[in-house]
This record gives C-alpha cells, structure tokens and sequence, in this order.
C-alpha cells in the first residue's frame, strides 16, 4: 500500500471520528432547552389583603363582638336610670375583651361566679355613684373591656359593660327577660375595687 493511500486513510479515519464524537455530544446551540429564567409574578392592583383572623370565639355565654358592645355602651344616656339596681343575681359571667381587640374580636376570657361571689361583684357596681353626664376628661392608655352578665333565678339577664381604660365608663346595656323592670341602673364610671375584682380568677 502507498505511503499516500495510507495518508488518505488515516485523515479519512479522523474526520469519521470527529463527527461521530460531535454527534455524539450534540450541539449545544441547537439542542440544549432554554434555561428557566426566574420571572415576576404579575400583582393585581387592588387585590385586598387577607384579614386576620378574629380573637376569641363566639359562645353563648359571650355571644357578641367587641364592636357590638361598643355600640351598645355608646347608644346609653347619661343621667337616666335607677340609682341602684334591684336586680338579685345568682350568678355572672364575665367577658374579657383584649386591650387592642377590634371589630369582630370576641372575648379571649371568660370566667363564671355564682352565689356571694356573684353578689359581691354586683354589689361593687351598685356601689358606683350614677354619673350624670357622659365623661369628657378619658385618658389615652389602652386595656381591657369587660361585660359582665348577671343572672337571676328567672333566667333574667343584666348586661353591663365596664371599661378599665379611657373614659371608664360602667354601663348597663340590656336587661332580658320576662317581666324585668324595663329602667336599666343609671351609667356610672368603674373603681379600682371593682376594677381589681374583675382582674381575679
């Protein structure tokens, strides 16, 4: 064989195996998928935000938000109403609404007295003198509110809403029940005795 046959086979040998390699390997331009390329996700302007979730659960013992209460104490007129309430409880339950608790915030707390504890706490709110104008002079701190829900041994039930904040009003709300006394007890603003034997469990 040729010294220049041999030559052509060889170079025809190498070219072979360089296309079979490239082939083997593949193009990278004309193969290879696009790499992911990390994107924005597009915001709708206007899309409302989630709530939070409401404090509290709603129960039958403290059926209602902070927001009805509020309302409830600021539909009251002052300088109207029995000086002390004849009212004979058996029992209490006490809401505690938090300090920063809003709109539909139920009460986180809620404890149950009955007999001479029952009486006692009434007697605390009796003991409040009847205020005949609505506070104008509140301070600025912020704490709890508490309603508590005096019953009798007709089912009747007494609602009074205490502030232990701001303008610390105590305040009757509703009084349910089949021939109850339609005056409710006159507002008055809340002490520290009766404000420190709310705070008890």
């Amino acid at each position: 064989m040729s010294a220049l046959r041999t030559r052509g086979l060889i170079g025809a040998t190498l070219v072979v195996a360089v296309l079979g390699i490239t082939a083997a390997c593949g193009n990278e331009n004309a193969t290879s998928p696009p790499a992911a390329q990390p994107t924005d996700t597009p915001t709708t302007p206007g899309t409302p935000t989630p709530s939070p979730t409401p404090s509290g659960t709603p129960s039958t013992d403290c059926p209602d938000t902070i927001a009805a209460v509020r309302s409830a104490t600021d539909k009251v007129v002052w300088g109207q109403g029995a000086a002390t309430s004849t009212f004979n409880p058996v029992s209490v339950t006490i809401c505690q609404y938090d300090a920063a608790a809003s709109g539909q915030d139920y009460a986180t707390v809620t404890t149950k007295r009955t007999g001479k504890q029952a009486t006692d706490l009434f007697a605390l709110v009796n003991a409040a003198k009847p205020v005949a104008k609505k506070p104008a002079i509140c301070t600025k701190e912020l704490g709890p509110t508490y309603v508590m829900r005096f019953t009798d041994n007709d089912r009747g039930v007494l609602s009074i809403t205490a502030e232990a904040f701001g303008c610390r009003r105590l305040v009757p709300t509703s009084l349910e029940g089949q021939g109850k006394p339609g005056t409710l007890p006159a507002p008055r603003q809340v002490t520290a005795e009766l404000v420190k034997s709310l705070g008890l469990r």
